[in-house]
């Protein structure tokens, strides 16, 4: 079942967490949030000048939301449906990256790496805390972003 978080620019320029914590609170109170593993989606809603030519995560005021939305559940991956490119859009808005015509999105490789081992860390704990195996789950993730993490690294972090 998809969950759609509904942004506006209400929502957004008010650093409004509320369409994420409405959804999101309910799953860890009932330890259901296992059920909704890649589910999540955002639909965007930004109002802009119609000549305004950024993408969504080049406006500060919708990055903004996201870094606080990730202080708040920085282990939101684990719902992001990855299949659609959220994952890619969710690091899009907390990575430093540059938009190319012919490649797509090229993230800063140093900011990238720390993203994703921050990503890895976080995200081990908290699967962990939640009693779901998560090594073949963070190895896919890194995999995504180019990295390879074999399993000697997730035993000197366990």
């Amino acid at each position: 079942m998809t969950i759609k978080f509904v942004l506006d620019t209400k929502t957004i320029n008010n650093l409004d967490l509320s369409p994420a914590t409405n959804q999101i609170t309910p799953l860890l109170k009932d330890k259901a949030v296992a059920d909704y593993e890649q589910q999540l989606q955002f639909l965007i809603d930004y109002e802009r000048e119609p000549d305004d030519p950024r993408e969504l995560s080049e406006i500060s005021e919708i990055r903004l939301w996201f870094v606080r939305l990730d202080a708040v559940y920085p282990w939101l991956p684990f719902l992001l449906d990855w299949k659609t490119g959220e994952l890619a859009r969710y690091t899009a808005m907390l990575v430093p990256h540059q938009f190319n015509r012919s490649e797509g999105i090229i993230f800063n490789p140093e900011a990238l790496e720390l993203f994703v081992m921050n990503k890895i860390f976080v995200m081990s704990d908290w699967l962990q805390q939640q009693e779901i195996p998560g090594r073949s789950r963070l190895k896919s993730m890194a995999q995504l972003f180019g990295y390879e993490l074999d399993d000697a690294f997730f035993e000197m972090i366990s």
